[in-house]
């Protein structure tokens, strides 16, 4: 049996070498599609996990408080959330995954306050601002400072950031 010799052929020449150069191309925008879907993945994934976690917190704090609510009168006002917003991340060029890295850590310094009195946190607001500001936050390399611009404490504490990379 005997293999023609097609591959002498300018046309199957050709042929061959746009299968390859297509095969080349296609598996580059396979691993492109692949990683972005994967990427899209990864933070939906990480925000669930922050929600679950401060929903788990919430919980806690507010079972304990519900045993508690019988010592305490019931027009107290207690900190059921932190929310927290980085002010300039498009002039640093912060990612979703680093931002929401950034403030996963932040609020794991202060969720104490979750569970708290509105009173209470609100004369200690100046100690809320201190503990963010003089905290360095590390994510993938690189060291993060934060300047706390504006602080709202009610139901949801609301705190406004600015940051600053530090080396």
């Amino acid at each position: 049996m005997h293999i023609p010799p097609y591959h002498k052929r300018k046309g199957w020449q050709r042929f061959l070498v746009g299968t390859f150069i297509g095969a080349i191309i296609a598996y580059f925008i396979f691993v492109y599609m692949h990683g972005y879907m994967y990427e899209q993945l990864l933070g939906e994934n990480r925000e669930l996990k922050s929600k679950v976690n401060e929903l788990e917190n919430q919980n806690e704090a507010l079972l304990k408080d519900k045993q508690d609510l019988d010592e305490k009168s019931k027009e107290a006002l207690t900190v059921d959330s932190i929310e927290i917003n980085i002010t300039n991340k498009e002039e640093l060029r912060l990612d979703r995954l680093i931002i929401h890295d950034l403030e996963e850590l932040m609020k794991k310094e202060i969720e104490d306050i979750i569970g708290q009195d509105v009173t209470i946190v609100s004369e200690s607001s100046e100690l809320l601002e201190a503990t963010i500001q003089n905290k360095n936050f590390k994510v993938d390399d690189f060291t993060y400072n934060f300047v706390v611009q504006k602080t709202v404490i009610s139901q949801t504490v609301k705190i406004t950031v600015e940051a600053k990379i530090s080396n």
